[in-house]
């Protein structure tokens, strides 16, 4: 049932419908916590995806708290070099670069990115859409 609310969750949301995708999200990441337990790559994956719902609905602040939480599980779970972890930091970033903070979002492009080098090599797609979410990240200039 949680794939299921967590699958329609992310249907309703490309569909536009942001606050029906945030219902079923929240509903996948309260099932997938009850029956995975609270650190499980499941419950990372709604945390993450609910993240992603916050943040185009402008609550940024949510979507930071649960981006985080999917971050710390993937690091714990699969290390902090692998490819899941940089889709978080990356998400991450982008939440951060809209809070305003962009050093912390600068912080976490730069991981992501060092990681999908390393494991995909510079050419790949993931890492270009990285690079590009790097360069967009304008620091104010100190004179």
């Amino acid at each position: 049932m949680g794939i299921n609310a967590g699958n329609l969750g992310q249907i309703l949301q490309v569909q536009g419908d942001l606050a029906g995708g945030r219902r079923y999200a929240e509903r996948a990441l309260m099932i997938h916590a009850k029956v995975y337990g609270p650190e499980h790559p499941t419950v990372a994956t709604s945390a993450n995806n609910l993240g992603q719902i916050l943040r185009a609905q402008g609550d940024l602040a949510g979507a930071r708290r649960y981006t985080e939480r999917a971050l710390a599980i993937d690091a714990k779970v699969y290390g902090p070099e692998h490819p899941t972890v940089a889709t978080s930091a990356n998400n991450l970033g982008q939440i951060l670069q809209a809070q305003g903070d962009l050093a912390g979002a600068r912080r976490y492009t730069e991981r992501a990115l060092e990681i999908l080098r390393v494991v995909y090599g510079a050419e790949h797609p993931m890492t270009i859409t990285v690079r590009n979410n790097l360069k967009a990240i304008e620091l104010p200039r100190v004179r």
